[in-house]
């Protein structure tokens, strides 16, 4: 059994990317792809697809199944890499539709950094799901991430620019290798992320 095929397919071809990629691209034509509500959004979107995937298989009783069918370290990396990854696909889809049913405007780059910003906080959801076991964590952890790290910007270390999640989709700062260095900034911290959260579901498996 192919565990990431078959993760990528429920994944992209659930209710909540579709929906997911309407209200994006519906909040783009509304204000733009600099607006606040956006930017603001893109935490909580991206988590849409397949956030809490694990959480219902071991909710449901299903967790024992899926592994004696596919193995444990298939199935969590399927389970983590369908998350970000269709997180990621929602949020830049969302912007090409936009950007080029706006005059054909060019967005490659930028299209890659909100890639990497969707599979970052829904690297992060996910995470928080598997800690907390609890789909309302899962789903608005991210988010209150997101304003945190905001408000500790903006209010008390400005000059940590690199953790002003807002800096990752509209640089206004020198990077080393230029923008590219938020690729690779926000792709360790998807490693880190992962060794976490691969950690956590080895020790949920072994307890269910």
């Amino acid at each position: 059994m192919n565990s990431f095929e078959t993760d990528m397919k429920r994944a992209i071809g659930s209710v909540g990317f579709a929906a997911g990629l309407v209200l994006q691209v519906l909040i783009l034509s509304i204000s733009k792809e600099s607006s606040e509500l956006f930017l603001i959004s893109i935490p909580l979107v991206c988590t849409f697809p397949y956030t809490t995937a694990w959480l219902e298989d071991y909710k449901r009783g299903y967790l024992k199944l899926y592994i004696s069918r596919c193995g444990v370290r298939a199935y969590i990396w399927g389970k983590y890499f369908s998350c970000i990854l269709s997180g990621g696909l929602l949020e830049s889809a969302a912007v090409y539709i936009y950007m080029h049913t706006d005059k054909g405007k060019s967005c490659e780059l930028y299209s890659i950094l909100i890639f990497m910003s969707g599979m970052f906080w829904a690297a992060v959801s996910t995470t928080l799901a598997a800690i907390t076991k609890s789909k309302y964590i899962a789903y608005g952890g991210s988010f209150v991430i997101f304003y945190l790290l905001i408000i500790i910007y903006e209010r008390y270390f400005n000059k940590i620019y690199c953790l002003y999640p807002v800096e990752w989709i509209n640089p206004s700062h020198v990077w080393v290798f230029e923008r590219y260095g938020i690729v690779f900034m926000l792709s360790g911290f998807l490693v880190i992320l992962f060794c976490i959260y691969d950690r956590v579901l080895r020790r949920c498996i072994k307890g269910a």
